[in-house]
C-alpha cells in the first residue's frame, strides 16, 4: 500500500461544500485501493481499505450492481478526484455527477455518495476514523511548515530583488536621468517599514481561514511541490531522518537563516561604492559589480 499513501500526500487539500457544512478532503485511488482523509479544521479523519474491503462493502450497498473491485474504484475515481481538484469552482453551472452527505456517528465520520453506474443507483459510505497524529502531521504540520518557510523564502528574494532595484535607479539619477512619468515616482524599499505597514493592515485579512477554502484555492501548487520535496528528501537520507524544506542548496544553513536570522535595517540611500556592507538576502550576497557596471551605463529607452 506504499503506492496508495505516497499518492495521497501528493495530492492537494480540496475544498467540498456539502449541505451540512464544508470540509477540506484529499483522496488517491488506485487498482489496490483508497485511501482518503477529511477534515473539518478541528479534527481530520482517515480512510484507508484494500479490494477485499471494497468488495464487501460494494455487496452491502449495491446488492443490483456485480462488478470486479476495480470497477467500483474506477467508478469512485471518476467521481471524487475531478470534484476534488476543480471544487473551487463547483457551482450550478457545472453540477456534480454525484451528491455528497456526512454524518457523525460516535466518534468516527460517514461520508456517502449517490451516483449512477451502468444506469444503476451507486451508493457508497467512506467509514473515516479518527487519523493518528502521524498521519496529521504528514498531510497537514509538516507540508504547512514547508509552505510557511516557502513563502518567507520567497519574501526575502523579492525584497533583494527590490533593494537591486532601487540601487539600479539611484544609479540612473547620479547619471543625470530624470524620469520622464512623474506619477510612476517610488519611494526606496525599506523592508522594516513594509513589514510594519504588513503587520497593521493586511496581517488580518491574510490570517482569515474561514472554512478553508482560501487555502485549497490558492495554495494547491505550492503544497504538492512541498509535499513532493519532502517525499524526494526522505528517499535521499532514508535511514538518516533527515527531512528538510530549503530554498537553497544548503538546507541547514537556510533554516537558520529563516528562522533566526534578525531583520536587517535596510538604508534608504545605499552606496554602490560600499559593496561589502549589502545586506545578505535569502540566496546569498548581492552581486554589487553588476550595479557598478550599470552605474556607468547611459539609459536608453526607460528615461529621457
Amino acid at each position: 500500500m506504499e503506492e496508495l499513501e505516497q499518492g495521497l500526500l501528493m495530492q492537494p487539500w480540496a475544498w467540498l461544500q456539502l449541505a451540512e457544512n464544508s470540509l477540506l478532503a484529499k483522496a488517491s485511488i488506485t487498482k489496490q485501493g483508497y485511501a482518503l482523509l477529511i477534515s473539518d479544521l478541528q479534527q481530520v479523519w482517515h480512510e484507508q481499505v484494500d479490494t477485499l474491503v471494497v468488495s464487501q462493502r460494494a455487496k452491502e450497498l449495491n446488492k443490483r450492481l456485480t462488478a470486479p473491485p476495480s470497477a467500483f474504484l474506477h467508478h469512485l475515481e471518476e467521481l471524487l478526484l475531478p470534484l476534488f481538484k476543480d471544487s473551487a469552482h463547483q457551482d450550478a453551472a457545472h453540477p456534480s455527477k454525484a451528491t455528497f452527505s456526512c454524518d457523525r456517528e460516535a466518534e468516527a465520520l460517514v461520508l456517502r455518495v449517490r451516483s449512477e453506474l451502468s444506469g444503476l443507483p451507486f451508493n457508497w459510505h467512506f467509514h473515516c476514523t479518527p487519523a493518528s497524529s502521524s498521519l496529521v502531521s504528514q498531510h497537514l504540520i509538516r507540508p504547512l511548515i514547508g509552505v510557511s518557510l516557502a513563502l518567507q523564502c520567497h519574501g526575502r528574494e523579492l525584497a533583494a530583488l527590490l533593494r537591486m532595484k532601487d540601487l539600479e535607479i539611484q544609479g540612473y539619477q547620479e547619471s543625470g536621468a530624470v524620469l520622464s512619468r512623474s506619477r510612476l515616482k517610488t519611494e526606496p524599499f525599506e523592508e522594516n517599514s513594509f513589514l510594519e505597514q504588513f503587520m497593521v493592515q493586511k496581517l488580518p485579512e491574510a490570517c482569515t481561514v474561514g472554512d478553508g477554502r482560501p487555502f485549497a484555492m490558492n495554495l494547491q501548487s505550492l503544497y504538492v511541490a512541498v509535499t513532493k520535496q519532502q517525499i524526494q528528501a526522505g528517499q535521499k537520507h532514508q535511514g538518516s531522518g533527515e527531512t528538510q524544506t530549503s530554498c537553497s542548496t544548503s538546507p541547514r544553513g537556510t533554516d537558520s537563516q529563516l528562522l533566526d536570522q534578525p531583520e536587517q535595517p535596510v538604508s534608504s540611500t545605499p552606496a554602490l561604492s560600499e559593496p561589502e556592507h549589502e545586506p545578505m538576502g535569502a540566496s546569498g550576497p548581492m552581486q554589487r559589480p553588476q550595479l557598478a557596471k550599470a552605474k556607468r551605463k547611459k539609459p536608453r529607452g526607460l528615461f529621457s
